[in-house]
């Protein structure tokens, strides 16, 4: 059983830049797709981000909304994946969610939460105008 610790959430003013760290502990994540969703209050789930496992040329997606603004990265030997967000805009606030894919590496180049076989707690990030 794969748990995910995401940290890094805060407050930060518009323009502003957050790097958010999911922790995975259990097992390796190496293999599997790893991904990032966002809920914003009232609205559903959305996906941000994902990055593909080992085995494959790494490649990552993105929705494209985001594209240009955030990165998704991880580094294997700490079993850990990140998010670094730049020009931040009020409508990023949400809490981010850190998930691990079933597979390893998102068909339709977006993450699907019915895919999605773990999900961390998520971490709030508040971006004030």
């Amino acid at each position: 059983q794969v748990q995910l610790v995401e940290s890094g959430g805060g407050l930060v003013q518009a323009g502003g830049s957050l790097r958010l760290s999911c922790a995975a502990s259990g097992r390796t994540i190496s293999s599997h797709a790893m991904g990032w969703f966002r809920q914003a209050p009232g609205k559903e789930r959305e996906f941000v981000a994902a990055i593909s496992g080992s085995g494959n040329s790494i490649s990552t997606y993105y929705a494209d909304s985001l594209k240009g603004r955030f990165t998704i990265a991880r580094d294997n030997a700490k079993n850990t994946v990140y998010l670094q967000m730049s020009s931040l805009k009020p409508e990023d606030t949400a809490v981010y969610y850190c998930a691990e894919d079933s597979t390893s590496a998102p068909a339709m180049g977006v993450m699907l939460p019915s895919y999605v076989e773990h999900w961390g707690q998520g971490t709030l990030v508040i971006v004030s105008s």
